[in-house]
């Protein structure tokens, strides 16, 4: 058979990934935090996008309230982009796609470049949020200066009681002392890095150690509750015993212990109450972490025999497109690349507020089959709580499960029972031992904690009891499937729960 090119016609269908669908995607997995720092972005590039009130100049773009109307029949192999043109980008689920993970590298908190700033929340569900600053102003304390590190504030200290060579090796010393308040750093190698004698480098740390917080610049846990029991006019002979064999007390050898000390009853217990006033880590104190708190994406309400499911709108500012400065700018005399530019802010800014709306739209729909599907947990607790997987949604609203996990990333949901990540609600099943409906795990690691709670502190439950008491209650469930929610309670073994009640028995 003779070989020679030749050219062929083949038709084929594929899915086509534009730009704003890739967009939008992104959004549905980001939380509102992270949106409002998206719509920072967007405002700053594009000039037709405001954020504000709406006004005489400015129209937002209207909600398509029946996704059907006005619409032109397209065929069913249209492309995304004829689509989009046709007005038909919100039909179907247009964010229920699956698609390969590459294309979305940047969905998760960990991918964004900066956690936006928090603000309150609130149920208005009449716009994207409350504005720039809400309706009570600007938070003024948001503008404060940061708090004092723990280095700036021994330094302080320092500059008042130290002066010429002294305040030399104290700037070194504080330098090595770590966030909780130890100092890591070797006197010996200090000594000879500032060619000083040692005696001169250990009175300096004793006058560093004299510094507020009390315990500051110690080497070691004993050390460091030794400058705090001093400080308190505590540190007698019987308690440095006492903080010198801390290992002991910490494995709960307390008879060993009090005969070490040559102390009765009484007196032991005063000390071990002593001990524990003080602060095993009193740098922690200054120059903290701030933990930011978690601002809920969802309120649910019971409304009835119902329940009301809002998305929080506070966090986000209201979108609009400023269609009066289009118009005088499409007026102008503009060459061909400012037209075009032109017309790409106007579909940009089009094209956000649309995806918003959807991402809203898919948020509410998703968050609603959750409180559905767990609606005894909402009325009755976590003991209630059933086995729900992302394929149960999913199949349910008739989306894809990965439009299910991104809507469940990084989102919060308020109730009158707390606040809960969305991925909270999807837990796996527990088998009945009676053969009834099986329960979630959440919900046995509920009973564990009460059972534990409950245990009378002269008989501890062991894992093999936590075994057979469950199993009275209709949870099948292994011994090492104790253990393991145990652990992940950070509940401690009967034997630690064991020397940890006597510890506070003889404290009380």
């Amino acid at each position: 058979m003779a070989l020679a090119p030749r050219l062929d016609l083949r038709q084929s269908q594929s899915l086509v990934m534009t730009p704003q669908l890739q967009q939008a995607i992104r959004l549905l997995a980001l939380s509102n935090l992270e949106i409002e720092a998206y719509i920072a972005e967007e405002l700053e590039k594009n000039p037709l996008l405001e954020a504000g009130d709406a006004g005489p100049e400015m129209e937002a773009a209207p909600a398509p309230a029946d996704p059907s109307e006005n619409r032109p029949d397209l065929p069913d192999n249209a492309s995304t982009d004829l689509l989009l043109e046709g007005g038909h980008g919100d039909t179907e689920n247009p964010l229920d796609v699956e698609y390969d993970s590459s294309a979305f590298s940047d969905d998760g908190t960990s991918d964004t470049a900066a956690a936006a700033a928090e603000r309150g929340g609130g149920l208005d569900m009449g716009d994207y949020g409350g504005g720039g600053f809400g309706e009570e102003g600007p938070d003024f304390d948001s503008f404060s200066a940061p708090d004092v590190s723990l280095h700036e504030h021994l330094l302080a200290q320092a500059g008042s009681a130290l002066t010429g060579q002294q305040m030399v090796i104290a700037t070194q010393l504080i330098g090595q002392i770590d966030e909780a308040g130890y100092l890591e750093a070797n006197l010996l190698e200090t000594a000879y890095r500032l060619n000083v004698p040692l005696n001169e480098v250990e009175g300096v740390l004793a006058v560093v150690q004299t510094f507020d917080p009390t315990g500051v610049g110690a080497r070691n846990l004993a050390e460091c509750i030794a400058l705090q029991a001093k400080e308190a006019d505590r540190y007698d002979p019987a308690m440095a015993r006492l903080i010198d064999n801390l290992e002991l007390l910490g494995r709960g050898a307390l008879p060993q212990l009090k005969r070490i000390c040559g102390v009765d009853e009484e007196d032991f217990a005063d000390m071990i109450r002593e001990l524990r006033s003080y602060d095993p880590k009193p740098g922690l104190k200054f120059g903290a972490d701030v933990s930011q708190a978690v601002v809920p994406d969802i309120f649910v309400v019971e409304r009835g025999d119902g329940w009301g499911i809002e998305i929080n709108s506070a966090t986000l500012p209201r979108l609009l497109v400023n269609r009066s400065y289009y118009v005088e700018l499409a007026h102008g005399q503009h060459d061909r690349n400012s037209k075009a530019w032109l017309a790409d802010c106007l579909a940009s800014a089009n094209w956000l507020i649309k995806a918003l709306d959807q991402r809203q739209r898919t948020i509410i729909k998703v968050a609603s089959e959750i409180v559905k599907q767990q609606e005894d947990f909402f009325r009755h607790g976590v003991a209630h709580l059933k086995p729900l997987t992302l394929r149960m949604v999913a199949e349910a609203i008739e989306m894809h499960e990965s439009t299910v996990s991104r809507v469940t990333s990084n989102k919060y949901l308020s109730c009158a029972r707390g606040l809960y990540e969305l991925k909270y609600f999807f837990t796996s099943g527990i088998q009945s031992s009676d053969g009834g409906e099986a329960v979630s795990a959440e919900a046995v690691k509920s009973q564990i904690k009460a059972m534990i709670a409950a245990e009378d502190p002269r008989k501890i439950l062991s894992d093999d009891t936590l075994v057979e008491m469950l199993r009275e209650k209709g949870f099948d469930i292994a011994r090492r499937t104790v253990a393991k929610y145990r652990e992940a309670m950070g509940i401690g073994s009967s034997v630690q729960r064991r020397r940890q009640k006597a510890l506070q028995n003889r404290a009380a």
